[in-house]
């Protein structure tokens, strides 16, 4: 059997993992001992593998998480108000599947960030969709978006991802059109999917930050009431690497 056209076809119809194994296994002596449903079977798995590795790729590309955090690699041996058992419930996605939501906390550099794109990481390894971005950013993208005519394909898309980090929540002050469009976000978005904020401000300090009472009480019943609340403390993190490593150059020195 000629074994070339056999690949070709598989290129052809995007199997590339399995004209990959297909190729493998012809370079292996003892493959014959193996039966036509075996040598299939590890074809399909090889490409089913890929496509699911694929996916993932795209997903976090997607995401354009701004640290490469990870659940298995977060730091509990630093006193800063971080509960296992919670952060183990969290890594189930199932807060995710509920369509509830995460509030992370606490001074500069107590990990804030890194936990939320931790668990924006779990989430793409489970197949949901994730998209990170600072809150300023945003509401600075779809102000101009009005103009350019991309507001309401932002929006759609805002409302399709299954996980939003709103990172640096608070830290500027609103106008009117943004506490509207950001109302408009979490609307979109409540009792649908799943979002993350991640903010220096304490929770009760949210409502006067916000700035107008009536939207205040708007947006937060759609983010706060349906959300596990993560409160961190301790100094910062960055700080005390800085801190370490000088230390240990010092010594070395």
């Amino acid at each position: 059997m000629l074994i070339h056209p056999i690949l070709e076809k598989l290129t052809a119809m995007r199997l590339k993992g399995m004209a990959r194994a297909l190729t493998e296994q012809l370079q292996q002596p003892d493959i014959d001992a193996l039966g036509f449903e075996e040598r299939l079977g590890l074809l399909v798995d090889v490409e089913m593998t890929e496509r699911e590795n694929s996916r993932l790729k795209t997903r976090l590309r997607k995401a354009k998480l701004k640290q490469s955090g990870c659940m298995e690699d977060i730091d509990y041996r630093r006193s800063r108000g971080l509960d296992r058992s919670v952060m183990l419930s969290l890594a189930s996605c199932d807060w995710i599947r509920a369509h509830n939501n995460t509030i992370i906390v606490g001074p500069t550099g107590t990990g804030k960030t890194y936990l939320s794109c931790a668990l924006a990481h779990k989430a793409c390894l489970n197949g949901f969709s994730a998209c990170y971005v600072r809150l300023s950013r945003l509401l600075q993208e779809l102000s101009v978006a009005k103009g350019d005519g991309r507001y309401a394909k932002l929006m759609n898309s805002l409302a399709k991802t299954n996980v939003l980090i709103l990172d640096d929540w608070g830290l500027c002050g609103l106008n009117d059109g943004q506490r509207r469009d950001l109302l408009e976000v979490l609307d979109d978005r409540h009792e649908k999917q799943s979002t993350i904020v991640t903010s220096q401000l304490p929770i009760n300090m949210w409502h006067e930050a916000i700035g107008d009472n009536t939207l205040a009480d708007a947006i937060l019943d759609r983010l706060i009431h349906n959300a596990y609340r993560l409160e961190l403390k301790g100094e910062s993190m960055r700080k005390l690497k800085a801190s370490k490593a000088k230390q240990e150059k010092k010594g070395n020195g």
